[in-house]
């Protein structure tokens, strides 16, 4: 038997990942099983541990069969062939995908107790798991790593069939298997002790792990990532449909940020997931909101009805106004895309609900019908390769008559993808917001 337990096994793991004791790693555990071995590399490494959850899409009349899979940061891999062959509608799958949603982001907040999610941009993430079978899962968690910002993904498993390792090899920048066997029937044949991990251990595993330090900049006013007086999902209902968001406030907040999504995007998106982080940990709120639901994805007239989404935004900020951590805080915007325009119309139709807007990569023009009624602060960020975008900017900043102003980030294209170009974005998107709710939060 190669492994008598799964310390055992990650302590030998440990051994054979020592080449990256000197990068900036952070060490993701899928949960149940493979956060005891994630533990003990994270350990050996210094590093910090946090868990990678996914999620199996099945079928709905059999629920067993995979159509595909979801991860934290809007990862979603489709199996089109067996939608194709089960007849699965696109508003089945979208259900399910719903579902399964709510209930991975249930997990990853279980086990997390409030914790913000490591952050990995720039940094080396090695995805770890007691062992391999098929290799769907682990396919799924580094697609994760790289969609949340990972500049290498290294999966690291004790034991794994050649068959398996195959289909991974193209998807990691480094694949490490202690056993390798050709006769393979289950994971569990290769451990003396194979033990179910319960929840329990996960997050005691999670609390004893090394813990990773927090990147600030000098003019960053840090607030402790851990102390948040609320972290949690909730749910509005608006007319007929239910609308899904997350809500995390920071114990000394002094402002919560709405974010409004752009066209495709979702309260997933792991760039403005990245950019809530940096907010969260500069002692602002944020609630990530999706302002569409369900089918109504689908219908791409939605997507670009902005009067829509504009509404639905006034209506979960009267709504976020109600909750008792939002209350003697001021409220701002970051809009993305077509959210932006979303953003300021809504601004418009209700400036007493809003103190500051942020777009990111916005399409103001969208909203041009509105832009003179627009009384916020409003701070308008474009990448200096984005052309197109940038000169709509300068358009609708002309036709706004509130204090406004154009950021230009140099050399970022429309994403912002390239490396560092989204940090400034979070540093600009807190230095208005903190100008302009501060003084809400303190009466003034």
């Amino acid at each position: 038997m190669p492994f008598a337990d799964r310390t055992d096994a990650g302590r030998r793991l440990a051994r054979q990942l020592s080449h990256l004791q000197d990068e900036d790693v952070v060490v993701l555990g899928l949960p149940r099983g493979g956060v005891p071995v994630a533990f003990e590399v994270a350990r050996a490494l210094d590093a910090p541990l946090d868990v990678i959850v996914v999620r199996k899409l099945g079928v709905p009349f059999h629920p067993e069969l995979g159509m595909g899979a979801i991860g934290e940061g809007d990862v979603r891999v489709i199996n089109d062939e067996v939608v194709r062959r089960t007849g699965v509608r696109p508003d089945e799958l979208a259900e399910v995908e719903r579902r399964e949603r709510i209930e991975l982001d249930r997990r990853a907040q279980r086990f997390r107790r409030g914790r913000l999610r490591e952050e990995l941009p720039g940094r080396t993430a090695i995805v770890v798991d007691d062992g391999i079978a098929t290799g769907s899962t682990a396919a799924v968690a580094c697609r994760v790593a790289r969609a949340q910002g990972a500049t290498r993904v290294v999966l690291a498993v004790p034991v794994a069939p050649p068959s398996a390792l195959a289909g991974l090899r193209n998807a990691v920048d480094e694949l490490v298997c202690l056993e390798t066997p050709e006769v393979f029937w289950a994971i569990g044949e290769w451990y003396a002790d194979f033990a179910q991990t319960s929840d329990a251990e996960v997050v005691d595993l999670l609390d004893r792990a090394p813990r990773g330090r927090i990147p600030r900049s000098p003019t960053t006013r840090a607030t402790d990532p851990d102390v948040l007086l609320r972290d949690e999902e909730v749910e509005l209902a608006t007319g007929v449909v239910r609308l899904a968001g997350h809500l995390s406030v920071p114990e000394r907040s002094e402002g919560i940020v709405v974010f409004a999504h752009g066209s495709g995007s979702s309260r997933h998106s792991p760039r403005n997931r990245y950019v809530a982080i940096k907010l969260n940990r500069a002692g602002l709120g944020t609630l990530l909101f999706d302002l569409l639901a369900g089918t109504e994805e689908f219908d791409r007239r939605n997507v670009f009805d902005i009067e829509l989404l504009a509404s639905r935004l006034v209506e979960v900020t009267r709504w976020l106004h109600t909750q008792p951590e939002a209350q003697h805080r001021g409220v701002g915007y970051f809009g993305a895309s077509t959210g932006a325009a979303a953003a300021l119309w809504a601004a418009a139709e209700a400036p007493d609900l809003v103190k500051a807007v942020v777009s990111r990569g916005g399409r103001p023009d969208l909203a041009a019908d509105r832009l003179a009624e627009v009384r916020t602060p409003t701070l308008l960020i474009v990448g200096g390769r984005d052309d197109a975008v940038l000169g709509l900017n300068r358009q609708a900043q002309a036709r706004l008559r509130c204090e406004s102003r154009l950021a230009v980030v140099p050399g970022a294209t429309h994403l912002f993808e390239e490396e560092g170009a989204l940090d400034q974005v979070a540093e600009l998107a807190r230095a208005w917001f903190t100008d302009h709710l501060m003084a809400v939060g303190r009466g003034a």
